[in-house]
């Protein structure tokens, strides 16, 4: 133990009070997760730096808070403290043995069934997380409804530079969609090998750049799309939406047993549109049956229909809103329990 009279004291001293704090949602103390770097010592004041595992931290201050108390506790010499925040998003190494792509996580946004606010989820879900200094895609899965473009605000046809194609970007997030390849007016009729070669080719052939996070906004059901990116691409884990009532509940079960049978980790489950016309409940119903997270409930607003059709999602155009931060804190979430998949990679996240 540090002597409690000892006046000099040196980076091992820091180290050993900082041995005591647990990152919040890894449970392993910062040091032991080399999360903490670059210890100076100037007379009485000590900094650092801790290296968070996304930008997205949501525990953030609980930890800044704890680390600075554990040092002045430890060493009483301390009169103060500076903490210094970076960031090194940890990433799935089966995405780059598999498809050669520097992409670190890959996260699929689904539901049992149409109209619960999908893709709605997933747009404003990768804008959060680039809102917090992520580098965020957004694919546009949903090959036989492809609306990410109208929702992102960009209509125009991607440019093709070297032979690949260059995603279009708005709101700091990188997307792609079908939806930009096709006339407005066609209806997409696949069997199942087209799509599957349409949603490789949406990987491989184009320029997605490096990115911390590739959220994937899956169609309905539990279909061919959803057999096929599981094929194409090791998923770090997949999101459930579903909306308050029952029988939606009902189709989100049927979309979470596809998550499993295909192996994809659930991260959990967010209730879109709750409040009083749809009631709430749902979203954690459907988490206790399955055994995983309720991430979240997002309430019906009126804003993020008004902010879809117009390009403008709702964490942009209404940012101080209550929905719009409810999205912002379940981006920090699902960061979150992205970090625990990565951390800890035997860790069981789906319980049947």
């Amino acid at each position: 133990m540090f002597g409690r009279n000892k006046s000099v004291f040196t980076d091992a001293d820091v180290l050993a009070a900082l041995s005591t704090v647990q990152e919040p949602e890894l449970h392993q103390d910062l040091v032991t997760l080399g999360m903490v770097q670059e210890i100076r010592i100037e007379g009485k004041r000590v900094s650092f730096k801790i290296e968070l595992t996304t930008p997205a931290c949501p525990l953030q201050a609980r930890i800044e808070a704890e680390s600075i108390a554990a040092v002045k506790e430890a060493i009483p010499a301390v009169e103060n403290v500076t903490i210094q925040f970076t960031h090194r998003v940890r990433g799935d190494g089966r995405i780059f043995s598999k498809l050669n792509i520097p992409i670190k996580n890959i996260v699929a946004v689904a539901s049992g069934k149409g109209g619960v606010g999908k893709s709605t989820v997933s747009v404003n879900l990768a804008v959060s997380l680039a809102m917090d200094g992520a580098k965020v895609g957004l694919l546009d899965a949903d090959i036989y409804g492809p609306n990410i473009p109208m929702m992102m605000g960009i209509a125009d046809a991607p440019p093709v530079l070297q032979g690949k194609l260059v995603p279009a970007e708005a709101h700091g997030v990188r997307f792609m969609s079908m939806g930009f390849l096709l006339p407005a007016d066609k209806a997409l009729i696949w069997r199942g090998p087209m799509l599957h070669k349409a949603l490789q080719q949406l990987f491989t052939d184009v320029r997605w750049g490096e990115l911390d996070y590739l959220i994937v906004d899956l169609p309905p059901g539990t279909g061919d799309a959803q057999l096929s990116l599981a094929q194409i691409v090791p998923l770090t884990g997949g999101l459930i939406v579903t909306m308050p009532q029952m029988v939606s509940v009902s189709d989100a079960m049927r979309g979470a047993a596809a998550f499993v049978q295909l192996d994809v980790p659930i991260l959990g489950v967010v209730e879109n549109m709750a409040g009083e016309i749809f009631g709430s409940g749902g979203g954690a119903s459907a988490a206790k049956k399955l055994g995983v997270d309720f991430l979240g409930r997002i309430e019906l607003d009126p804003n993020v229909r008004v902010g879809g059709d117009s390009g403008h999602p709702v964490v942009v155009s209404h940012p101080d809103s209550a929905t719009a931060q409810a999205f912002r804190i379940l981006a920090r979430v699902v960061a979150g329990r992205v970090s625990m998949r990565n951390m800890t990679p035997s860790m069981e996240l789906t319980v049947m």
